[in-house]
């Protein structure tokens, strides 16, 4: 039987310029089609972009497992709105309005995204507009009932972290409602691409969201490789994975401590942050840079392992086997620990799985899917490693997948150490083509899948590239988990879904 993915494809006209999974441009009526097997499961939506004269869809059907883009032309600036009908859509829909001036028709919620009023434009890459004076305020949405009020957070907080408003609507200490304002660290990474070469590209994807450089580079680098038809040499593949590896090591180190210092348990959190520098200084001694900034680019890596990174990482390994197990069994033997994180903030698996939660977000409530499995690039198809899932849903499930996952990114980084092909690391491609070529790609990231698609000109620059944090589908379910939860619950519920602002405002 023919999957609904299989059928928008063969009745779309192929773009042939894009590689290795196909884009067709549909009728506005087959978008619909679309958008409405997203609506009743049959789809999963993987993002939603534009380039100013279309709107992109990235769909993936998982039995049987398919992927493909489909596209329509957005006529007279209007093309039919996907999240009338699915709501992960909606701010995909607003951001595409305020970048590039298109119009979703069927959009209920029109307020701006990304756009503060502070850029002096309005839909900088589209059709320029003059912009209208500054509006301080933005409309939340409303609650009704007896005896709510509403708590102001941010965008500015007490910690060292980015800026994000959160407006809490509450009963008492029961939150009824919250809402983000995001946006506040929208860079512009779209508009700065455009024109770049490629080694300029690639700096730019991997400053994204730096705690996932690695991720962000390493899935720009494998979307202009399909682009341009590059195979890297095997070398560079085993070592893309042992950076992206030690990078997730190093975050979810990291949130392990920073979930049980929320709940006021400061020496699992001291314990975490000193193995997690000591991963940062194993990336240090073995790619000269303690968050492996720029050393993924397109066809291959910048530069070899440092001689002594081996022994370095063989020695942080060590000391991670000798440490975790009894953090481990700390979290899991303290009482007062588990009080707090076990049955807070719960996110249903069917929400989940409607939203399409990757990471640890997604794995915690029943949502198994892993991009290092599911297109299984090189060379996650040659390695052992498992997915771990939890059904709870809850920050005690976050928390142990990470925990999991800690196991399996060290037992991945030994098989790579002991794998490690010889030869060169890294195919200087050539850039200049006849033709225009375009590249999608998906990558793992320590949050969840992250999605890169570009498109190259004849002479080898970018002509568009699109980046898609796991974010984007998380920050909403982080809205739907708090609810029911005191607000006092929110700084744990928040650390354990652990969103990223920039990777989500680029």
């Amino acid at each position: 039987m023919i999957s609904a993915l299989a059928e928008l494809l063969a009745n779309g006209r192929r773009v042939e310029a894009q590689h290795p999974w196909p884009r067709v441009i549909v009728t506005p009526e087959a978008w619909r089609s679309a958008a409405e097997g997203l609506a009743d499961g049959r789809l999963t939506l993987l993002g939603l972009w534009s380039d100013s004269a279309a709107v992109h869809m990235a769909l993936l059907n998982e039995e049987p497992f398919e992927v493909g883009v489909v596209s329509v032309e957005a006529v007279d600036g209007d093309y039919p709105s996907v999240s009338a009908v699915h709501a992960p859509a909606i701010r995909l829909e607003r951001t595409i309005h305020d970048l590039y001036g298109l119009r979703p028709v069927g959009l209920g919620d029109k307020r701006p995204w990304l756009d503060h009023g502070r850029w002096g434009v309005k839909h900088p890459l589209g059709a320029q507009e003059a912009a209208p004076p500054l509006v301080a305020s933005y409309p939340f949405l409303p609650a009704h009932g007896e005896s709510l009020h509403q708590v102001a957070v941010g965008p500015v907080h007490a910690g060292i972290i980015e800026p994000g408003h959160f407006r809490f609507t509450a009963n008492g200490e029961a939150v009824v409602r919250l809402e983000h304002r995001l946006g506040y660290t929208h860079k512009g990474i779209e508009s700065l691409m455009i024109g770049a070469d490629l080694d300029r590209a690639s700096r730019l994807a991997g400053r994204t969201s730096g705690d996932s450089t690695v991720a962000y580079a390493l899935a720009f680098a494998h979307a202009v490789e399909a682009a341009l038809g590059i195979r890297i040499p095997p070398r560079a593949a085993w070592l893309r994975a042992l950076m992206a590896e030690l990078e997730r090591l190093a975050n979810h180190l990291g949130d392990f401590g920073a979930v049980c210092n929320d709940a006021s348990f400061s020496m699992i959190h001291a314990k975490c942050g000193a193995l997690r520098e000591q991963v940062l200084r194993a990336a240090a001694a073995s790619f000269g840079h303690r968050l492996m900034m720029d050393s993924v680019v397109p066809g291959g890596v910048s530069a070899d392992i440092i001689p002594t990174g081996a022994m370095e990482v063989t020695k942080l390994l060590v000391e991670i086997a000798r440490q975790l197990p009894k953090l481990v069994d700390l979290y899991d033997n303290t009482a007062s620990l588990q009080d707090r994180t076990t049955t807070t903030g719960i996110l249903k698996p069917a929400l989940a799985r409607q939203y399409g939660a990757g990471g640890y977000v997604g794995r915690a409530s029943g949502r198994s899917f892993d991009a290092r499995k599911a297109f299984a690039y090189a060379p996650y198809d040659e390695l052992e490693f498992d997915v771990p899932v939890l059904d709870d849903g809850d920050v005690n499930a976050r928390v142990w997948i990470r925990v999991r996952e800690i196991e399996q990114s060290a037992a991945l980084i030994e098989q790579i150490l002991n794998r490690l092909p010889a030869g060169a690391v890294r195919f200087v491609p050539e850039a200049r083509r006849s033709d225009i070529a375009e590249g999608l790609a998906f990558v793992e990231g320590f949050r969840g899948d992250i999605l890169a698609w570009v498109r190259i000109d004849r002479a080898g620059r970018i002509a568009l590239c699109h980046l898609r944090d796991p974010s984007w589908f998380q920050w909403p379910l982080l809205e739907a988990a708090i609810e029911g939860n005191i607000i006092a619950d929110f700084p744990i519920c928040n650390k354990s879904f652990n969103c990223s602002y920039s990777g989500h405002d680029r």
